[in-house]
């Protein structure tokens, strides 16, 4: 039986909408399992999906939670696990954003990337999300997972929030998804209860404001800033909203929401700003909040941005464009670049992003496509699972027994034409071997083998 601490319930006692004894007993129970599908992967499930989640349109819960690892749709990128509530980011973006137009975002905190895929699926092919982390192994399943969402309009880097304070104003949209004490997580994460404390909660809450205070200035005028937790404490959320507000004279913006959905709204302490508690016993989700703003028209602050030479992009060779024309679909909608020894498929407002803010680390522009040893293409796994790779590519459509082998990297033999084959599974790329006849090489990094 899970046993909430009487400080941490006490703590959150006077917040909006909290009622302990239904909270406590909600907490008795298993947390709800969730997907959202992705809309470039529309791929005939292995499971059966139960009721939608009524705040976003891609979002399904699921009777019985899967095995995930073993199903070779989810190894595909064809949909994301992610948790019911913070699905709603998608509902409070299309209810203030234009995505018809052009958009540069930044998902600030983006790690694992539930958010940043969220939105990856918004914007158009015109424009681009910059997805943050700055712990290093976290942005390697960064990566991972928006190379798997199989869009080429993402950069990924790897970055303290002070990177992004050397920038002038030029997001049109910014995630800040905070690092907090985790109250909202206690359901599915028991350990998270062991380590809340109030101190916790009051460093959470600083560590915030630093985060918002170096990121704001790169908002452009009129921008939308999404701020969001997992946490259940006022000190985390209301009274950051009222901080954004009298602080940087941010304006609060109040979103649409159905009285069926159990959100519950609430005011911060100075009635300065709105936000959107979820609990567990009012809405099938974990514990979350979000509340939205927008940069005023005037009053910002001029920054130089920084500039530091890292190695430099360069454009494709009319020969290597004819190698690649193989590989990738509709090569003229998209750019093209080199960077060491690889080949990247991005688009012009990404390109322009790079060459203007050299002082980011990146660990992942666009789309690997791969290297040319000599005029051979040596594909890499981006390529696999990308959305616009080209149909003329040779691929093995494998059963899930041959899938399965594939990722677990045990595949002995599988008919095929000799030469570079896509292993795939109902047409979603999975990864590449190399066909020699009597016997194949698996090219999956082992990074992402199936140990299990």
């Amino acid at each position: 039986m899970l046993q909430l601490p009487p400080e941490f319930i006490q703590s959150i006692s006077c917040c909006a909408g909290f009622d302990e004894q239904s909270f406590c007993e909600a907490h008795q129970l298993s947390s709800p399992t969730s997907i959202r599908l992705n809309p470039f992967k529309q791929a005939n499930l292995n499971f059966s999906l139960n009721d939608l989640v009524p705040w976003n349109n891609k979002g399904f819960y699921l009777k019985e939670r899967p095995n995930f690892t073993h199903d070779i749709l989810f190894q595909a990128g064809c949909y994301y696990v992610q948790e019911a509530g913070s699905m709603f980011i998608e509902h409070a973006l299309k209810s203030c954003v234009d995505f018809n137009e052009p958009v540069l975002a930044l998902d600030v905190c983006a790690s694992p990337g539930g958010k940043s895929t969220l939105l990856n699926a918004l914007i158009n092919h015109d424009s681009v999300i910059v997805a943050n982390e700055v712990v290093k192994q976290r942005a390697d399943v960064l990566a991972q997972n928006l190379a798997k969402w199989g869009t080429s309009n993402v950069i990924v880097t790897n970055n303290d929030p002070s990177a992004f304070s050397e920038m002038y104003p030029v997001f049109d949209v910014m995630l800040v998804d905070a690092p907090c004490s985790g109250s909202g997580l206690f359901r599915k994460q028991h350990d998270a209860v062991d380590e809340w404390s109030l101190d916790n909660v009051n460093l959470c809450s600083q560590r915030q404001k630093r985060i918002l205070s170096d990121v704001i200035g790169s908002l452009k005028q009129g921008g939308l800033l999404v701020y969001s937790t997992c946490s259940y404490s006022q000190q985390e959320n209301e009274d950051i909203a009222d901080w954004l507000v009298t602080e940087f004279g941010l304006e609060s913006v109040s979103l649409p929401i159905e009285s069926s959905w159990g959100i519950v709204e609430t005011t911060s302490p100075h009635k300065h700003a709105v936000g959107y508690r979820f609990y567990p016993d009012k809405t099938l989700s974990e514990g979350f909040f979000c509340s939205v703003f927008k940069k005023p028209e005037s009053g910002d602050i001029s920054h130089s941005g920084r500039k530091s030479k890292h190695e430099t992009f360069s454009a494709l060779k009319p020969k290597e464009k004819e190698v690649f024309n193989q590989f990738v679909g509709n090569l003229q909608e998209h750019s093209i670049l080199k960077f060491k020894d690889d080949y990247l498929l991005t688009n012009s407002l990404a390109l322009d992003f790079i060459n203007k803010h050299t002082h980011l680390y990146l660990k992942k522009v666009g789309t690997n496509i791969g290297s040319l040893i000599k005029q051979d293409v040596l594909p890499h796994q981006d390529l696999a699972w990308s959305i616009h790779r080209s149909d003329s590519v040779q691929q093995i459509d494998c059963s899930e027994e041959q899938g399965l082998h594939f990722l677990k990297k045990d595949l002995q033999q599988i008919e095929g034409k000799k030469g570079w084959n896509l292993m795939s599974y109902k047409g979603y790329g999975l990864g590449w071997i190399k066909h020699l006849g009597n016997r194949i090489n698996n090219y999956l990094p082992n990074e992402f083998r199936i140990l299990k």
